[in-house]
């Protein structure tokens, strides 16, 4: 009895060294004192106890997640990866650009609203559906007639306008230009609006090349993984005397 107590000492005494000097765990098992595990050639049960102790370690990180979450929203990706201090510009960024992207929207449909209608009040022509070449025209001639003149002394008989489907004449100079203005306004907003879904894209390409860097950085930070597993037990064989066994089992 006192060599049993003997040993239970000094296996929780080693048990707990080793917890002193490395990780906190996380598991601590000790499976049924009722088991037992066969000889190999002779088949005897013998009883055996075990403890098992794992280190706690932190999951890795998935590189392509980082990416992913980068390319919905900018900055996500390093939230991901534990490192927003970077990843928060992304966001802030992102959401600037969407809020010039509304606005420079929302311009330039109210100022194309506002020239379809002075064309239809001022040329009496309607340009809802109509193609950008063409409401250049508009804005650059005073009327069908004086287009379809130019090219025709250019020779361009292809580019001319049927008179009866595309007919506008403008009631002074001064409406044209007026027009033009507006019409120029609105394209430019909408150049911008191209400008800003193109810097949108761009923000979420640097903030997942961003991320993978963190990611991986993150995921080499990471602790080593180790496990121990301690097993010991007495082996009552009849012919011989009472034995112990003791095992340690270091896992990486």
């Amino acid at each position: 009895m006192k060599r049993i107590m003997s040993l239970v000492v000094l296996v929780s005494s080693i048990a707990f060294g080793q917890s002193a000097v490395s990780l906190h765990y996380s598991e601590f098992q000790i499976p049924n004192p009722e088991s037992s595990i066969q000889h190999p050639t002779s088949g005897i049960q013998y009883p055996v106890s075990s403890i098992q102790l794992q280190s706690a370690t932190s999951q890795k990180k998935s590189v392509g997640l980082g990416i992913l979450y980068s390319m919905i929203l900018p900055g996500m990706g390093e939230l991901y990866a534990d490192a927003y201090d970077s990843g928060k510009y992304f966001t802030i960024a992102d959401g600037a650009l969407w809020g010039m992207f509304t606005g420079f929207t929302l311009y330039g449909d109210w100022k194309r609203n506002n020239y379809v209608s002075f064309a239809k009040t001022n040329a009496g022509i309607n340009l809802d559906g109509m193609e950008s070449d063409f409401i250049a025209n508009v804005s650059i001639y005073m009327s069908t007639d004086d287009y379809n003149r130019i090219k025709e002394l250019n020779r361009e008989f292809d580019q001319t306008y049927n008179a009866n489907l595309y007919k506008w004449n403008w009631a002074s100079n001064d409406k044209r230009k007026e027009f033009r203005d507006m019409w120029s306004s609105s394209e430019g907003a909408y150049n911008k609006v191209r400008f800003v879904v193109g810097a949108l894209i761009l923000n979420r390409i640097v903030s997942a090349i961003n991320a993978v860097r963190l990611v991986s950085a993150y995921n080499r930070n990471l602790p080593q993984e180790l496990s121990w597993n301690i097993y010991f037990g007495v082996e009552d064989k009849p012919t011989l005397p009472q034995t112990f066994t003791f095992n340690f089992i270091q896992r990486f």
